[in-house]
């Protein structure tokens, strides 16, 4: 599912809506002409990076296709960040590594009860919230801890908000309004999330997937979960990074 665009309101679910969305590859970003300050050219050759890896990584576009400036970030990224190959930005990784630290207790819930990795879990919920920095509103501007775009079909009975979002049909990418649910904390979320995968037969093959990253992704696009052709390489990718990222962790603390 795709972290929405824009919202648009919140309301009560009233229509079935299928728990689908997409995530849009973001266009490259032009670095500003030589005039312009340090922190401007990094955060465009940041964004420029992160729409790199975005679209899947060097197996979906060559590196080369980035700027200089952008394949020296990508590559500082790799080899030096603690989530090597998301981001190289101090300031940045740490705030993901806040937010894996976070959600934690409920990545590690989830994947007890779906039989899943708690680092796959949480690289779900990263790869839909964008590392909780791109929360789902309510129109009045509260967060609805939705941190899985999971949208409101006919049988949810909590609060909605809408929000226009970005969808693929037959290749190509459509704005749409959609209804998402809306939840009172992050606990909350997580335990509606294991429960939709869990009761839904369509997303049978993700479950109990273990540390295999690609067969849970695999199983959850099969299920129809994103609408992003591409939407199981992402997820793959990111789910392998934080894995080897929490390998690395272990083997420091022994």
């Amino acid at each position: 599912m795709r972290q929405p665009d824009m919202f648009t309101g919140a309301t009560r679910a009233t229509q079935a809506t299928a728990p689908t969305a997409a995530t849009a590859a973001p266009a490259r970003a032009t670095l500003p002409a030589g005039g312009a300050s340090f922190g401007s050219v990094f955060s465009q050759v940041q964004a420029e990076v992160n729409g790199f890896i975005s679209k899947g990584g060097q197996s979906a576009a060559p590196a080369s296709a980035l700027s200089p400036e952008g394949r020296v970030h990508l590559e500082r990224g790799l080899a030096g960040s603690a989530l090597a190959g998301i981001n190289a930005d101090g300031e940045s990784s740490t705030l993901q590594q806040q937010f894996l630290a976070s959600i934690k207790p409920w990545t590690e819930e989830a994947g007890q009860k779906l039989g899943v990795a708690p680092e796959i879990i949480a690289a779900h919920a990263a790869l839909e919230s964008g590392w909780g920095q791109r929360p789902l509103r309510q129109g009045g501007g509260a967060d609805t801890n939705n941190l899985f775009a999971l949208k409101a079909g006919g049988q949810w009975r909590g609060d909605v908000a809408a929000a226009l979002t970005t969808e693929y049909e037959g290749g190509a990418a459509l704005k749409k309004t959609e209804r998402f649910r809306s939840y009172p904390d992050q606990a909350s979320a997580f335990r509606d999330y294991a429960q939709t995968l869990l009761d839904n037969p369509r997303y049978k093959a993700a479950l109990g997937a273990g540390a295999d990253a690609a067969a849970f992704a695999q199983g959850l696009a099969r299920g129809g979960y994103a609408t992003d052709p591409a939407y199981a390489e992402k997820l793959t990718r990111l789910a392998t990074r934080l894995q080897h990222a929490a390998g690395a962790t272990l083997q420091s603390a022994d």
